[in-house]
């Protein structure tokens, strides 16, 4: 069985499995035409990559409320997943953060080829499973926090430390032009193994953030590569984060 058929049985999996509620082991095994233990697998990898979970004798979907549907993006949000995928290459190693604003990057995927992409989002792993390209998927596993609706906590971490990345593409609630990008959410520790582990750390997020005052820094400029933002950012404002060493790239909303 190539890898191929093997992504299209488990597409096929997936897609029974959203018909139907359940399905069982033996079931897909007839219904395949294979054995009982090669399903077995199959399901296995699926629940790794968050698509589904495991019971006695076959599998259920995941919980409603850790598959809620995205809100549509924002024109300034579409625009800055756009530039941010430009600096993505063919065979990078990359880490997509949980957030609305880098989950537009995965449709900007479409045409990278033999990509690694870790997440700790089953949104979108999900997204990123269902790419023609079919980038290797990981995910940082860990304590699911229905605040940011993503894995976190000490297991995640340590996942991400056995691995090296290119690319960390993450969004933040706040600029502050003085510190770095800052959040709402206090639990920070992800994020900054995430920009340990990677060369390159692009941060993603609509200009209307700057100046809100949000007490929790994120990642401070000296941990940033890359700003990625909308052309509504003032100059006075860009002049700044760049003087801090930071690349910023203004993402236009009119062609």
């Amino acid at each position: 069985m190539t890898k191929r058929n093997t992504q299209q049985r488990r597409h096929a999996i997936i897609n029974l499995l959203n018909e139907a509620g359940e399905v069982s082991v033996d079931a897909l095994a007839v219904s395949f035409e294979t054995s009982e233990v090669t399903i077995r697998k199959d399901l296995a990898a699926l629940e790794k990559n968050g698509l589904l979970l495991r019971r006695y004798g076959g599998a259920v979907p995941l919980p409603h409320e850790m598959t809620q549907e995205a809100e549509p993006l924002s024109l300034a949000k579409q625009a800055i997943a756009k530039a941010a995928a430009r600096l993505i290459r063919d065979h990078n190693r990359i880490i997509i953060d949980s957030g609305s604003t880098t989950s537009g990057l995965i449709q900007e995927l479409s045409d990278k080829r033999g990509l690694v992409v870790m997440t700790n989002s089953l949104q979108l792993a999900n997204a990123i499973h269902e790419l023609e390209q079919e980038p290797t998927l990981l995910m940082t596993g860990g304590t699911w926090d229905p605040h940011s609706e993503s894995f976190q906590g000490q297991v995640a971490e340590q996942v991400l430390r056995s691995y090296d990345f290119d690319q960390l593409f993450i969004g933040a609630d706040g600029i502050d032009l003085d510190r770095g990008t800052t959040t709402f959410n206090e639990l920070t520790g992800l994020s900054k193994v995430m920009a340990e582990v990677s060369r390159e750390v692009i941060v993603m997020l609509e200009s209307d953030k700057l100046g809100r005052r949000i007490p929790n820094l994120e990642l401070p400029w000296s941990r940033v590569s890359v700003l990625v933002t909308d052309d509504r950012l003032p100059q006075v404002a860009a002049d700044r984060i760049s003087s801090q060493g930071v690349q910023v790239i203004l993402a236009p909303l009119s062609n």
